[in-house]
């Protein structure tokens, strides 16, 4: 079974683990067992008006050695590991502040939702969830702690994105006739050096030099993804810079002349973007294929239950009008427009056009896929009520056109989102106030700074 931290990080693909339970330091203990005090926790950063202590650090570090165990060579050095994730601790503390000045709010029940998805991802129950975080040593409340701030943070970027991203058809119509759009897919991974906001010159060059280490590292034989949790700042460094599969139209067109030049495997040269240098391998690419799907013609009748129908009653009157079907041969359409209580489709004779297999639901789904052409239903539940199906045909349809519609639309919104909250995020660092207290826990160039 999973560490019920990497669990967490599964179920929310979130920027960092935030602090479980309080872990003594090592010296703390030995000083206060010989002392006969009570050790205390010492704070290694402050953020604004909070505090991140060496045992939410401890923590951290732990879930992601935990992670990795299986592969621990693919991890930084100790100090390098430890700093990337004071950083994200800190980006975490940032946002989730920033959401609750924002007004935005997690309830109890947010979080038993999230608890749920938690524990079905990972094919356990809520109550074996909670054993296994507790037979850990963590607090059960400390882990809901985590899944409120994830969901905290969630709703921030929900909020950003929304308020920033505007998508209009003519962009649509430019993207589909693009010829990066033409293009297929790539699968991508990836090592940002970010520049701060405002960035001095001697910002720019420290972070140029550090891509420039990086890249030299993967060219002395470092894997890619090993680099990127070592050198890179960007959120999914400790998974390896993976960015996964992007039409070419949703990388930035500032690097898509470059990948498109790329072959499988490859690695760019470090790139000047807008928040620093990137450096990118192209992992895999494939071309863009037609799609076709399966197409259903249908007719239903459904029966609601009410204030005057109970369940039992609106299941008894299904069955009754299966049987006049089906036995009496009586005119499915006619019964419909008389008895369906679907307001979308009583009036056509229960006529729900044609349409794909889930458009009308997983239940109706599971149903009409079993039917033959003419064949009508056993009466089914669902939760709208009680329904009886008859298939009218099947017919193979090419959704291409409208799917890549839909496909341009989500890839611009994908990429505004993504910049947008990027430049949000520079902006939280940029008017936060950070002091890391601990000297080996700065970055070597900040340390030189002070």
């Amino acid at each position: 079974m999973k560490h019920p931290t990497a669990l967490l990080l599964l179920a929310l693909a979130a920027a960092t683990t935030l602090p479980v339970q309080a872990q003594l330091l090592p010296q703390a203990q030995a000083d206060a067992t010989a002392s006969g005090t009570q050790p205390l926790d010492r704070i290694v950063a402050v953020v604004d008006d909070s505090v991140i202590l060496q045992s939410e650090l401890d923590d951290a570090v732990r879930s992601v050695r935990q992670q990795y165990a299986s592969n621990p060579g693919r991890l930084p050095p100790d100090d390098v590991l430890e700093r990337q994730v004071l950083d994200r601790l800190v980006l975490m503390k940032l946002q989730v502040a920033k959401a609750g000045e924002q007004g935005i709010r997690v309830s109890n029940s947010d979080v038993d939702q999230a608890v749920a998805a938690v524990a079905q991802q990972n094919h356990l129950s809520p109550q074996q969830l909670q054993q296994a975080v507790e037979q850990s040593g963590q607090s059960f409340a400390a882990f809901r702690g985590q899944l409120a701030d994830q969901i905290m943070v969630q709703r921030l970027h929900e909020s950003v994105v929304r308020d920033s991203v505007n998508i209009t058809d003519s962009e649509i119509n430019n993207l589909l006739n693009s010829p990066t759009y033409k293009a297929g897919e790539v699968h991508l991974a990836h090592i940002q050096i970010s520049i701060p906001a405002g960035g001095t010159a001697a910002d720019i060059g420290a972070a140029q030099a550090k891509a420039q280490e990086a890249l030299n590292a993967i060219k002395g034989g470092m894997d890619f993804n090993a680099a990127a949790i070592r050198y890179s700042d960007a959120q999914d460094a400790l998974e390896g810079g993976d960015l996964g599969w992007r039409k070419m139209d949703e990388i930035p067109p500032a690097f898509a002349d470059t990948v498109s030049g790329m072959k499988p495997g490859q690695v760019s040269p470090a790139l000047r973007g807008p928040t620093g240098f990137h450096i990118i391998k192209l992992v895999d690419q494939r071309a863009p294929s037609r799609q076709v799907v399966t197409e259903y013609h249908a007719r239903q009748i459904l029966i609601r239950p009410s204030e005057l129908v109970t369940p039992e009653q609106a299941q008894q009157k299904a069955q009754d009008l299966y049987n006049r079907i089906v036995n009496k041969h009586e005119d499915f359409a006619k019964l419909a427009k008389e008895n369906s209580k679907d307001p979308t489709t009583a009036n056509a004779g229960g006529d729900m056009g044609w349409f794909q297999r889930d458009q009308w639901g997983s239940t109706i789904a599971q149903q009409v896929s079993q039917l033959k052409e003419g064949e009508v239903s056993q009466p089914f539940q669902s939760e709208a009520g009680w329904h009886i199906l008859q298939l009218e045909g099947t017919r193979k349809s090419d959704v291409t056109e409208e799917s890549e519609r839909n496909q341009a639309r989500q890839a611009i919104g994908n990429r505004k989102a993504e910049q947008a909250y990027e430049d949000f995020l520079r902006q939280l660092r940029a008017d936060a106030y950070v002091n890391i207290l601990v000297p080996e826990l700065k970055e070597p160039d900040a340390q030189d700074k002070t």
